[in-house]
């Protein structure tokens, strides 16, 4: 084994070079700490640009992290593993399955077997279609019916926790729509803003989809929990400095309409509102979600939160302008 690079033991980030993996990074080390072990696969992508200026003690490809544990238990302090395929138009089961669901297992059992801190992404797609709430009561999480095979993954990973009385043990964290800084790479499921903003500067509108649910819901008012990675990752941080266990959903608690973020949209740009309306694609209804909203009770109640108070810093309207004249317009990472 070689010599130690570092004095403490390590927070280990999977998925580090992903949108929230690499904005905990930065934000990890506004705090001051850089003991962090950062775990990820480039490949052919730019993930490399969102670990510019961030200092961690070393990288390493998420196939290579199960042999670099072996012998280390007093070496790491935590893990947090938010590495995914977070694609939820991926078909591919058996990939999902070890990707998402046996690679989590391997980590899990470390962690448990060692009394290693553990912080995972789970999802809001484990939801479904939110017939059933989006409560994080542990109670309810075997009648959950997501609608795909990525939500499927998680929500398998999630029974795995509960199956093995660790529940007690963990930190399970449902993330809702995370969009912000640094998802330049992610191509297909960017968010809206980041894929909408060029097409606004060239052609002076966007399209929004047209309701499914038209009884329910009129075009473009379909509406989801929204919430700024740079929340996202403070409330996921907050976990390394307490010994809370259990499954908490980090969304915003309130819901934003597809029109209400467009309008934010042209706003930070400073362009005419004009938002159109095209239908939904067939391969996309049976599993678009019109609805999700973030039950945030839990969260609050164990931060010390009044229940009318959000756990977020930004609302949409600020965290859309954030995103678009500090990071978007300037091609900069955080």
């Amino acid at each position: 084994m070689s010599p130690k690079m570092y004095d403490s033991p390590l927070i280990v980030i999977t998925g580090a070079a992903g949108c929230i993996g690499s904005c905990l990074t930065r934000h990890l080390n506004n705090q001051g700490k850089y003991n962090l072990l950062l775990v990820d696969d480039i490949k052919k992508t730019e993930k490399w640009k969102n670990l510019h200026n961030k200092r961690f003690v070393d990288f390493i490809s998420k196939h290579d992290l199960k042999k670099w544990l072996e012998g280390r238990k007093d070496e790491v302090a935590s893990i947090v593993h938010l590495g995914a395929c977070s694609d939820t138009m991926e078909s591919d089961g058996d990939y999902l399955m070890q990707n998402n669901y046996r690679y989590s297992i391997d980590l899990a059992d470390f962690a448990l077997d060692n009394n290693v801190r553990f912080i995972y992404a789970s999802s809001a797609a484990t939801y479904g279609d939110g017939s059933l709430g989006f409560s994080d009561n542990h109670q309810e999480i075997d009648q959950l019916q997501p609608l795909n095979v990525y939500g499927f993954s998680k929500h398998l990973f999630d029974l795995w926790i509960k199956g093995q009385g660790a529940l007690d043990q963990v930190v399970g964290l449902k993330y809702f729509n995370v969009f912000g800084p640094n998802e330049n790479h992610k191509g297909k499921m960017a968010s809206m803003v980041y894929k909408m903003m060029p097409v606004i500067q060239k052609d002076g509108f966007i399209n929004l989809y047209k309701s499914s649910e038209p009884q329910k819901f009129a075009d473009g008012d379909q509406c989801r929990d929204f919430i700024y990675v740079k929340d996202a990752v403070r409330m996921t941080a907050d976990f390394l400095d307490n010994d809370f266990t259990g499954i908490y959903n980090i969304g915003s608690g309130h819901t934003t309409t597809w029109n209400a973020l467009a309008k934010a949209l042209f706003k930070a740009l400073g362009k005419p509102e004009d938002i159109r309306y095209i239908d939904m694609p067939d391969t996309l209804i049976k599993q678009y979600q019109n609805y999700t909203c973030a039950d945030m009770f839990k969260f609050k109640e164990a931060f010390g939160y009044l229940q009318h108070q959000s756990p977020c810093q930004f609302n949409t309207e600020e965290s859309v302008a954030d995103y678009v004249q500090n990071y978007l317009l300037r091609d900069r990472r955080w």
